[in-house]
This record gives structure tokens, C-alpha cells and sequence, in this order.
């Protein structure tokens, strides 16, 4: 049985470092691509209604747990989901939630108002049969809320500990954001996109071959180049100097006119902006959306927790890379599996690694929420402009980007 336990690793490291080595991002010279919706993008105000309804129950009762969904159209929203919490949060409240939710954005458009909009919310108790394999009782500690697996990652490309272009595409729109609600910036509106192609020489990122950022409008004789007039200067604030040249290429608002925007332009829908709340595709993805969910539920917390651990790797200089996938059964307590890939940077061993990882830090469900102290209502905040690479608060928000466990690794190891 050891034999082929030994194999199995053996197979799945090679099979990783096969595809690691065909991507892009083991080539000397190349350029990767990561993008960023804003806040007021119709997918992102569905996040950012289902997290302030988890925020809401978890603020009137730290235990409860959430699963909410969010679609939005024309001067439409439906609120769909399951909680278990104080009676307190009802219908009229997260109806209440959501309509504060879009003002903040900015949305006061004939085709979506915060005022006008019709909210229906359709929220039931949590099923039984999930409760049971959840909850803590008797000798059963508290189980993941599902299956799945989830992955953490963390580099030296940026201060930050993340991938370069996802983390400046987020950058963009934050500072477009920050424009548009102090009024320097009067004619943007909520909606805006970025993508931001980063060149690499010898993995190491050295500059932004190319830029996009199509951003609402509120004037219809504005133009193209008069948007990148307004546009431009905010994005070379942001980016690190010397990264834009003469041979940067732009694209903004490269369809013309952006008057129509949001959700009257465009169906959303929570949680379908998982790359981009991520690493934007430089790392893995389990697959599962964060956003409506209480910290119970692992797609969450466990990767907040991998990230974490990534982190606190790379920041106490075990390695320039790693990735850690973590892996849960429904109803049941501990990970199924641990793996930490260093990427041939690491100052250890892989299997060291995941050793001491584990000796140094719970990673069952209720482990991760203590140690992070997730049952807090921090989560409308990471609702937009990604859930990494953020500076933690001082109320909790953003916990998992904290390097404390450095000193404790290195005593593990």
C-alpha cells in the first residue's frame, strides 16, 4: 500500500510539473493576460448583495450559515438561497440589503435604481439533511459543508505576494472607483472592465504590453479617445513606473459609446467571476464560488485558508511559488488530502512542507473559522476587486492575508 501511495504522489507531481513546464508561464520570455470587472459590473452586484445578506446573518448570529444567490437585470432582482439564522434577517431586510447594495455601487439609471428596482426575495431554511452532516454532535465535530477542492497561491511577482496582471487589471478599476464616487472623474459610471497583459523575462515581470479598460458613460457625444483621456492618467498612477511605453498597446472603450451599463445592459449573477476574484489564471481554481457563502462552507474558507498558507510560505522565504490544493467531503472534519507544490523554488521538501503545514495550522472547517476568525461580517468588501492581495483590517477583513504563521512553519520544519 505504501508503494502505491509513493506512485500516486510520484504520477501526480509529474503530471503538475508536465503541465506547468507546456504552459507559458515556464518559457523565458512571454506575456500573460488577467482581467477585472469593477464593482458596478452586473455579475459583481450580485456578489456584493449575497455577501452583505451573509454579512447581515452573521452579525446577528456568528454561527449562522448562508448560502444566498443573486441575479439582476433591467430594474429587476431576485434573491434565491437558503439560511439558518436569526429571524431577524427576513425578507424586508435583505430586500433593504440589496437596494442600499446598488446605491452604494451608484446605480441610479431609467434602467436599474436603487429605488425603483423590483426586489423579490425567495430565501427557505437550510436543508435538514445537509444540517445533520454539518453541524457538531456528540463525538462528531463539525463537518465541510460540501465537497470540492480548493487551491491557495502565492509569488513573488508583486509586493503583494500575487500574479502581476490580475493584480494590477483589479488596480485599474479600484482607482477608477475611488474617482468616480469623489466626483474627479464625473462622467464614469458603475460599469467597467480591464484586462492587463504583462510581459515576463525570466519569469519576472517587466512591463504592460497592452491595456484595455471599457468603462460606462454618462455623455453621449464622449468618445473613445475621450474616455482614454480621462482613463489614462489614473492607469499610469497605478502601474509601476516604467511599465507603460511607446510600444504599449491600448484599447479603451474599443466599441465606441458605454452608456448602457449594469445590469440593464447585461444579465447578473452571483459568483460567476471566479478567476477573476482569484489569481486570474495564473494558479488553479477549484471551482467553486466564494461570494453568498457563510465561512462554514469550505469553497469560502478553505481557500482563504490556502491562500493563507501559500502566503505565510512564500513571505517567510521557503520558496518564490507555491500552491496548495486542500480537499473536503461533505460531513466530514479533516482535509481528504494536502498538497503544496513549491514549483522548484523551494528552500525544503514538498512532503516537509505539507507536514509541517499541517502540524502548525487546522485545517478542519471549524479550525480555519477560529484561526481566521471568519464568522464575522468582513465579506461585502471582497465583493469586488478580488479576494487576495488586499491589506487586512483592523475589524478582521481579509485575515487570510496575514503573515503570523512564518515563525511557526519554520519551528515545524
Amino acid at each position: 500500500m505504501k508503494g502505491i501511495e509513493v506512485r500516486s504522489r510520484y504520477v501526480a507531481h509529474f503530471s503538475v510539473h508536465r503541465i506547468q513546464s507546456e504552459a507559458p508561464v515556464s518559457e523565458r520570455h512571454y506575456q500573460f493576460t488577467s482581467e477585472s470587472v469593477s464593482e458596478g459590473h452586473p455579475d459583481k452586484v450580485c456578489d456584493r448583495i449575497s455577501d452583505a445578506i451573509v454579512d447581515a446573518h452573521l452579525q446577528a448570529m456568528p454561527e449562522a450559515r448562508v448560502a444566498v444567490e443573486t441575479l439582476t437585470t433591467t430594474n429587476r432582482v431576485i434573491i434565491a438561497g437558503e439560511a439558518r439564522g436569526s429571524a431577524d434577517v427576513d425578507a424586508d431586510l435583505m430586500a433593504q440589503l440589496a437596494r442600499e447594495a446598488i446605491r452604494d455601487i451608484g446605480y441610479e439609471q431609467e434602467g436599474f435604481h436603487w429605488e425603483t428596482a423590483e426586489v423579490e426575495v425567495l430565501v427557505h431554511e437550510q436543508s435538514a439533511d445537509i444540517a445533520q452532516g454539518v453541524d457538531q454532535s456528540g463525538n462528531k465535530d463539525e463537518g465541510a459543508g460540501d465537497q470540492g477542492i480548493m487551491f491557495g497561491y502565492a509569488c513573488r511577482e508583486t509586493p503583494e505576494l500575487m500574479p502581476a496582471p490580475v493584480l494590477y487589471a483589479h488596480r485599474i478599476l479600484q482607482r477608477l472607483a475611488q474617482a468616480r464616487h469623489s466626483g474627479e472623474a464625473p462622467t464614469l459610471r458603475p460599469d467597467s472592465k480591464s484586462q492587463v497583459t504583462v510581459a515576463y523575462d525570466d519569469g519576472k515581470p517587466t512591463g504592460a504590453t497592452s491595456i484595455v479598460v471599457s468603462t460606462q458613460h454618462s455623455e453621449e457625444s464622449e468618445s473613445s479617445e475621450d474616455i482614454r483621456a480621462i482613463v489614462e492618467p489614473y492607469v499610469r498612477e497605478v502601474l509601476p513606473e516604467g511599465w507603460i511605453s511607446g510600444e504599449t498597446v491600448w484599447h479603451v472603450n474599443p466599441t465606441g459609446k458605454f452608456i448602457i451599463g449594469g445590469p440593464d445592459g447585461d444579465c447578473g449573477l452571483t459568483g460567476r467571476k471566479i478567476i477573476v476574484d482569484t489569481y486570474g489564471g495564473a494558479a488553479p481554481h477549484g471551482g467553486g464560488a466564494f461570494s453568498g457563502k457563510d465561512p462554514t462552507k469550505v469553497d469560502r474558507s478553505a481557500a482563504y485558508a490556502a491562500r493563507y498558507l501559500a502566503k505565510n510560505v512564500v513571505a517567510g522565504g521557503f520558496a518564490d511559488r507555491c500552491t496548495i490544493q486542500l480537499s473536503y467531503a461533505i460531513g466530514v472534519s479533516q482535509p481528504l488530502s494536502v498538497y503544496v507544490n513549491l514549483h522548484d523554488s523551494g528552500r525544503v521538501g514538498e512532503e516537509a512542507m505539507e507536514k509541517a503545514l499541517r502540524q502548525v495550522f487546522d485545517m478542519s472547517p471549524r479550525g480555519i473559522r477560529q484561526h481566521l476568525q471568519l464568522n464575522r461580517p468582513i465579506y461585502a468588501r471582497t465583493a469586488a476587486y478580488g479576494h487576495f492581495g488586499r491589506e487586512p483590517d483592523k475589524d478582521g477583513g481579509f485575515s487570510w492575508e496575514k503573515t503570523d504563521l512564518i515563525d511557526a512553519i519554520e519551528n515545524a520544519l
